[in-house]
Formats: C-alpha cells, sequence, structure tokens
C-alpha cells in the first residue's frame, strides 16, 4: 500500500489530481465548520449536548450525512443532499417522462442536459430544506426542547438571510462535488459524504471509549472490523457471465473468435438504495415538526404522532427496522432496473457478434440477464439491509451500551459508504496508474 502510494505521487497529473481533491475536501470540512449568521450558539451548544445522549434517529440520520454540520446549523449544513436526491429523483424521471428517456439515450449532450436539471431542482430543495431548518430552529423544533436557536430580535430578514446562506453552502458544495469528478480522482458526491463520516469518526470512538470503557471498545472495534471484512468480500462479489463473440471477416483482417465475460456485482446498486432510503424515512418527522408550532408539539395527541413519528423516531423499535429494511430493499430493485436494461445489453451484444452460450442472441439473452440480475439482487439488497440495520437490532437487543455514538457512527450504513467510496476511489486511482504504465510500455 504505501508503495502504491508513492507510485501514485511520482506521477505529475496523478498527484495534482489527488492533491485538489484532499484540497476541496479541506475546503468542504472548513465551511462545514463556519457558523450562519442569526444562530445562537451557546444555546446551540447546550442542546446538542442533550441530543448526543438522546438516540433519536433522525438526528444520527442528520449527522451521518452532514458531518455533523446541520444540527451546527453551519454554511455547509445542508451539504450535499440536496444534490443527491435531486440526482436520484431525476433518474427515476427517466421512466417516466419520454423526454428525460430519450436525452439518456443522446449521449454525452443528453447527459449534459439532464446535469442541468439536476442543479434546477438541487437550488429548489435547498431552498425548501433550508427554509424548513430555519422554521425548525426558529421554533425549537431542530433540537427540541421547544427553545429558539436563534438571536434574540431575530426578525424575518434575518431568517431569510440564513435560508440564503444555507441555500448558496449547499450550491457551492454541489460545485465543489462536479469540480472533484471533473478533475480530481472519485466521486466528488461521495467524497463529501465520506469525508462528513470520516471526520467524526475519532470524536465517536473517544466518547465510546469514556461511555464504556476499554473492553466494550475493544469489542466494538473487533465487530467493526468484522463488518468491514464482510463488506469488501460482497462488494468484490461477481457472477462471470461467458460470452463468445463469433469471427467475422472485415476485408482481409478477421474479428472476433474471442471467449470473455460479463461482470455482474452481488451489489449492482451500491449504497444508493441505503441513502435514499435513509434521507426518505425521517422526512414524516421533518415535515411533521415544520408544521406544528412549538407550543403544540408536545401537546399533540393524535393517531400520527402515536402510531408513526413516534416510532420513527426510535431506531430500536421492529416498526423502523422493518420499515428502513423495507425501503432498502425496494431502491435497490427500483434503482438498478433503472440503471440496468437487459434488453440494452442484450442487443448491445448481437449488434458485436456476441452470445451466451446456450442462449440464442436478442430476447433470450435478455430474459437470461434478467434472470440471472434478479437473483442477484434479491442478495445484494438483503445484504444491504442487514448491514444497514445491523446497528438498530444492536440496540433492540439492548447491545448499545446506551450510546448514540455506537449505534449512529460505527452502524451499518456509515461502514458501508466508508468502505464502498474508498474502494471506488482506490480502483479508480490504479486504473489511471496502470493506463500511464501502458502508455509508457508502448512508448
Amino acid at each position: 500500500m504505501p508503495t502504491g502510494f508513492l507510485a501514485a505521487f511520482r506521477d505529475v497529473d496523478l498527484r495534482k489530481k489527488i492533491l485538489f481533491t484532499v484540497g476541496m475536501v479541506i475546503l468542504y470540512r472548513i465551511g462545514a465548520q463556519i457558523p450562519t449568521p442569526g444562530v445562537d450558539y451557546n444555546v446551540v451548544a447546550s442542546r446538542l449536548e442533550a441530543v448526543t445522549q438522546d438516540q433519536s434517529s433522525v438526528y444520527n440520520l442528520i449527522n451521518l450525512f452532514s458531518g455533523g454540520a446541520l444540527l451546527q446549523i453551519a454554511v455547509f449544513g445542508i451539504g450535499i443532499m440536496p444534490y443527491i436526491t435531486a440526482s436520484i429523483i431525476v433518474q427515476l424521471l427517466t421512466v417516466v417522462i419520454p423526454h428525460f428517456e430519450q436525452l439518456k439515450k443522446e449521449g454525452q449532450s443528453g447527459q449534459g442536459k439532464m446535469t442541468q436539471y439536476t442543479r434546477y431542482l438541487t437550488v429548489a430543495l435547498a431552498l425548501l430544506q433550508s427554509a424548513g431548518i430555519v422554521a425548525m430552529a426558529q421554533n425549537g423544533g431542530l433540537l427540541g426542547g421547544n427553545q429558539s436557536l436563534l438571536i434574540e430580535g431575530a426578525g424575518v430578514w434575518d431568517m431569510a438571510v440564513m435560508v440564503m446562506v444555507l441555500t448558496s453552502g449547499a450550491v457551492l458544495v454541489m460545485w465543489m462535488g462536479e469540480l472533484v469528478t471533473e478533475r480530481g480522482v472519485g466521486n466528488g458526491m461521495s467524497l463529501m459524504i465520506f469525508a462528513g463520516i470520516a471526520a467524526q469518526m475519532p470524536s465517536m470512538g473517544v466518547s465510546i471509549w469514556e461511555s464504556s470503557g476499554p473492553l466494550v471498545f475493544a469489542v466494538v472495534m473487533a465487530a467493526v472490523f468484522a463488518v468491514i471484512v464482510f463488506v469488501i468480500f460482497i462488494e468484490q462479489g461477481q457472477r462471470r457471465i461467458p460470452v463468445q463473440y463469433a469471427k467475422r471477416m472485415v476485408g482481409r483482417r478477421q474479428y472476433g473468435g474471442t471467449s470473455t465475460y460479463l461482470p455482474l456485482k452481488v451489489n449492482q446498486a451500491g449504497v444508493i438504495p441505503v441513502i435514499f432510503a435513509s434521507s426518505l424515512i425521517y422526512v414524516p418527522v421533518l415535515i411533521t415538526q415544520i408544521v406544528q408550532s412549538g407550543e403544540n408539539q408536545e401537546n399533540l395527541d393524535s393517531w400520527w404522532q402515536q402510531n408513526v413519528v413516534q416510532y420513527l423516531t426510535n431506531p430500536s423499535s421492529w416498526q423502523y427496522i422493518l420499515g428502513f429494511f423495507a425501503l432498502i430493499v425496494f431502491f435497490s430493485f427500483f434503482y438498478v432496473s433503472v440503471q440496468y436494461s437487459p434488453d440494452d445489453q442484450a442487443e448491445n451484444m448481437k449488434k458485436y457478434g456476441g452470445f451466451i452460450p446456450g442462449y440464442r442472441p436478442g430476447r433470450p439473452t435478455a430474459q437470461y440477464l434478467g434472470y440471472v440480475m434478479t437473483r442477484l439482487l434479491v442478495v445484494g439488497s438483503t445484504y444491504l439491509g442487514l448491514i444497514a440495520v445491523l446497528p438498530n437490532l444492536a440496540l433492540d437487543m439492548g447491545l448499545g451500551g446506551g450510546s448514540g455514538s455506537m449505534a449512529g457512527m460505527f452502524g451499518g450504513t456509515a461502514l458501508l459508504i466508508l468502505v464502498s467510496v474508498s474502494l471506488t476511489t482506490v480502483k479508480q486511482i490504479e486504473s489511471q496508474m496502470m493506463q500511464r504504465n501502458y502508455e509508457g510500455f508502448l512508448k
């Protein structure tokens, strides 16, 4: 591993990309610590301490994806979530709207237009979320306690400035992520989430050590290591379908006649279903807190409060665990059905003279690929769901030790994102290194 990093830094272009990526991540973390004007941070600090001892799933998930910046109402508090949500919505609309489906087939020009639509939708979602967060901070719903988090005497203008600052921060994070994807290494959006999670790991480890002792800390580290090994094993797993290309003559040259394979990953959807399910499961709670006023929130006695909100804010309840697991499975199937088309794959193979031994080109090949992908999805979605709800099961069995840190940051969702992003980034660096070595060899 050290030799590989040294080899990467010896290459001038690759070194520039790596340093550019590190620099943008550092800027992102700095922006996550800059306070938003109009916030009373003495009140925020006191409420954060109480929230840390609470195991509300809403606050754990917000901390997970924003790196703790949203609960502090920092400039980059909303983070990358509006862009991720907008990207998923635009991709899902390709199934519903024929215009989007046509843009997807137009190649680079169509992809550019879809990216533009994603940016517009990101701004709208960021503006909506910023307004909701500021309203919750004003009426005491963000961190609970029915206490306003804004400075005394804050008016409509101050709240409007806060909304614009948070929205601008989300747009700036989107721009930084796109720059990393274009000029750096890895996927910029995933690296932003990776940075937010990794930045909190040391403090969460210290919290577990202080609250539960060194023995529990050692057990947790051993469990984390085992989960990481299991995640890497599944993420690297593939179903290799043999593909044979027929011989064909073009002029005096013979092409084809080779054997290769079509790699289908066990977890074809990556961490997108987990991220989207995590975002969606606490939306009803956030909407309820935005709509309700601070005075009526505790006195509300309704079916919605008792049977929906109560369970969605309790990660150890079986209703929350089953709902979270079901959402992950659903989005795994839905996302892969949008991204991967067996019919298109079979048509491309037929166009270039390829076929799967034992299956005729065209429709039979597409049916076989769809059958294999469905079986892989059953395994992959179950794996994603079990890893994601693992800390919730630990809480339900009383193994959390009363520590929100243990269940939140060292849980399955965080480890999934960390491992997946790390593997993807390292693979991209290795591919660029191999490309440069091959070029040097040919020259």
